[in-house]
């Protein structure tokens, strides 16, 4: 039987969510009319803030000191190439150029991050596993988040970068404890 997506812990929610952005590239690449591309692409930028959301403020602070901090680091700074692409696609349409290029882009660098988290021994979620967190109670809090996450993007709210000159290096950087994620139930 399969997992529900309330039964998922968090690395399981993560995996599902990374499933699902792959799907969406994969129909993206077959789509034929320039409407069902963007459709598409949108969805695609949708989950994506989303996923990197509920990843950056839950996810990596909690495996923050208790994995590599190299491969923490390589995360965020994939992410913002990332969130810039997104903020591109979704700013312009299936008639501009580089429109598909930068999808294809965009996709490829997703597939790159997603083997790096996924990877069995060394990847990040194999890490934070061994480093025995509390990977329920992330899920709780990351599925609270991520109701609110897909309310403010679907709202228009724009991806933010965090390790660029002048933005919040400080939270990419910050640790949150396995006890501070049961109490809050979520970040805001």
């Amino acid at each position: 039987m399969a997992q529900t997506y309330e039964d998922m812990d968090a690395v399981a929610l993560l995996k599902a969510d990374h499933r699902k952005v792959e799907d969406l590239f994969e129909q993206f690449e077959k789509a034929r009319s320039p409407e069902r591309k963007q459709k598409l692409a949108l969805e695609a930028c949708l989950e994506l803030k989303v996923h990197t959301a509920i990843e950056e403020e839950i996810f990596y602070p909690a495996c923050r000191s208790r994995i590599e901090d190299d491969l923490l680091n390589e995360a965020y700074v994939e992410h913002d190439g990332a969130k810039l692409l997104i903020n591109e696609i979704e700013a312009m349409s299936p008639e501009d150029d580089f429109y598909e290029a930068k999808v294809k882009v965009l996709s490829e660098e997703i597939e790159h991050h997603v083997e790096e988290e996924e990877k069995r021994v060394e990847g990040m979620f194999a890490q934070a596993r061994a480093a025995g967190l509390d990977m329920d109670a992330l899920a709780d809090a990351m599925r609270a988040r991520k109701a609110t996450a897909m309310e403010e993007y679907q709202a228009g709210k724009p991806a933010r970068t965090r390790t660029m000159r002048g933005d919040d290096v400080q939270s990419a950087m910050a640790t949150l404890d396995d006890e501070a994620v049961r109490q809050r139930g979520g970040i805001s």
